[in-house]
């Protein structure tokens, strides 16, 4: 039976306030990658296809991770949610968030508005979003027995919102806790595609890890 593995990248520049200048992995994210890779083998995981999204975080993920090859498919990029933020600190005057706490506020403010057409100039609508993130999930899905990909938070957001049928508010309420790393499985079952595991991080739960289970 199909399983898609979802991964989330690991820590990347938490101080940046750029798309671009997020966009790579902190010394920290890269230890987290190789954690994961460690435990995936010793724990006799094996994976017919992976997959990243053409982020830079996203590939040195997967190479940190062990992945000696990979396909790169740009429809497991995340929302652009930096340019969202200073779309609605343009329009609204609402502080574009600097903290994980802030963070935590500003994200259902502005993923409600993104759903509800209120930002202007984006350069992806809420559903179109919602569309390539369902679209490539079944694709992959039907890639092979056992696929990895390499993602993003707002994107795992998305897929579990696809599979579960969310609302937004516990849409954005599963966001929220993703962790850096963190595992994510879905089933190809019958009735389609089914959550199994969410927000894993098996690699990090020995105590002396336990300050390197990340967020932001």
């Amino acid at each position: 039976m199909t399983t898609l593995t979802l991964i989330r990248h690991g820590q990347a520049n938490n101080t940046a306030t750029t798309e671009d200048g997020y966009d790579r992995l902190s010394d920290l994210g890269r230890q987290q990658a190789r954690w994961l890779g460690e435990h995936m083998r010793a724990t006799g995981a094996e994976f017919d296809k992976v997959f990243t999204g053409s982020l830079i975080r996203h590939q040195q993920t997967a190479e940190e991770w062990g992945a000696e090859a990979f396909t790169v498919d740009e429809r497991l990029n995340e929302v652009r949610y930096f340019d969202l933020s200073e779309r609605m600190h343009a329009q609204f005057g609402i502080a574009v968030p600097r903290t994980h706490e802030e963070f935590v506020d500003h994200l259902p403010l502005t993923f409600s508005a993104w759903q509800e057409g209120k930002i202007d100039g984006v350069s992806e609508t809420f559903h179109d979003f919602q569309t390539r993130v369902s679209d490539v999930i079944h694709d992959l899905a039907g890639a092979g027995d056992n696929v990895i990909a390499f993602t993003s938070g707002g994107f795992i957001g998305m897929a579990t919102r696809v599979v579960m049928g969310l609302d937004i508010g516990p849409f954005t309420r599963a966001i929220l806790p993703i962790m850096n790393s963190s595992v994510h499985k879905m089933r190809l079952m019958p009735a389609g595609l089914t959550l199994t595991q969410f927000n894993a991080v098996p690699h990090l739960e020995n105590p002396a890890r336990h300050d390197a289970q990340t967020h932001f």
